[in-house]
């Protein structure tokens, strides 16, 4: 039986577990599926063709820019699941890099290297993009203010986007659909208002927290009449945003959502709310440039 091995030499500490969320999918069966899609039933016929079974080969995963690492385990899974592969963590996740730092070394199977290769180079270079970008946006408001993700990313890999804005500093909002009450506009238009709205889901507290989306400063004092235990400021203009944060004087969470960039990020920190949402941190972050280079014993 081929079996891969995984070793650490990294004295930072991984932030959180990935397998901390549960997803419907176990990690190692959406690998095998991502693996399957590049492979198909023939394999890397490439690589194949070239290269006998038994040959061996190391190689090293290097940064060529600077930012925040995501995913070291998850790119070690890759090789875990097509075996004969050692690798060897040097840079656990949330640490930060710079360009030509190594952060993984590998030896085993050349025909297994070069297979998992871009699977593995993908998940660990997009995660480390999100948790790389996140960082940027905690850095903009020096940390006075938490940022936090939403639901806007690749589906089936959201678990691993979320835990990579853990990685760059940030905060998960909710999970899914499931967990937790958001009335967005859609929903206080189609009750008639953000109070009635409210009404129709308070059965669902204290189960669930409540949130509740508000364009003026209307829908701020209805969503706190109804007992909501964060307040969505949407798109609003500073001046209502200020007015809006006296208004709920701390009687539920505050939140900015809508438009936030990293240069508007900085400001925002200074009104007093206690979140932004920022979808751009998953659906737009930039992949981290890694590089794994390749050597034959």
């Amino acid at each position: 039986m081929v079996t891969t091995t995984i070793m650490t030499m990294s004295t930072s500490t991984t932030i959180m577990n990935i397998e901390d969320f549960n997803h419907p999918l176990p990690l190692r069966e959406r690998i095998r599926l991502a693996l399957r899609e590049d492979l198909s039933d023939r394999g890397d016929v490439t690589t194949d063709a070239v290269f006998d079974e038994g040959v061996q080969g190391r190689a090293v995963v290097v940064a060529k820019a600077n930012g925040v690492l995501c995913g070291v385990a998850v790119f070690a899974a890759v090789f875990a699941e097509l075996g004969g592969v050692t690798v060897t963590i040097l840079k656990n996740d949330g640490a930060a890099v710079v360009s030509g730092d190594r952060v993984l070394e590998l030896s085993g199977r050349v025909r297994s290297l070069l297979a998992g290769e871009r699977t593995a180079l993908n998940l660990l270079q997009q995660l480390s993009g999100v948790a790389t970008l996140t960082a940027q946006l905690v850095a903009a408001t020096s940390g006075r203010i938490a940022v936090c993700d939403t639901r806007k990313t690749v589906p089936l890999w959201r678990d691993l986007q979320k835990y990579a804005v853990k990685c760059g500093g940030g905060t998960n909002h909710r999970m899914g659909l499931h967990d937790m009450v958001m009335l967005k506009d859609t929903h206080a238009d189609g009750a008639g208002s953000v109070r009635e709205a409210l009404r129709r889901v308070s059965p669902l507290k204290p189960e669930l927290r409540v949130a509740a989306e508000a364009r003026d400063l209307g829908e701020v004092q209805q969503a706190l009449d109804g007992g909501a235990d964060l307040i969505m400021l949407d798109n609003m203009d500073r001046a209502t945003m200020e007015e809006a944060v006296r208004l709920i004087a701390g009687r539920a969470q505050t939140e900015i959502t809508g438009g936030i960039t990293e240069e508007s990020a900085g400001a925002l920190a200074d009104l007093g709310v206690d979140r932004i949402s920022v979808g751009a941190v998953t659906h737009s972050a930039r992949a981290l440039d890694l590089s794994m280079r390749l050597t034959l014993d």
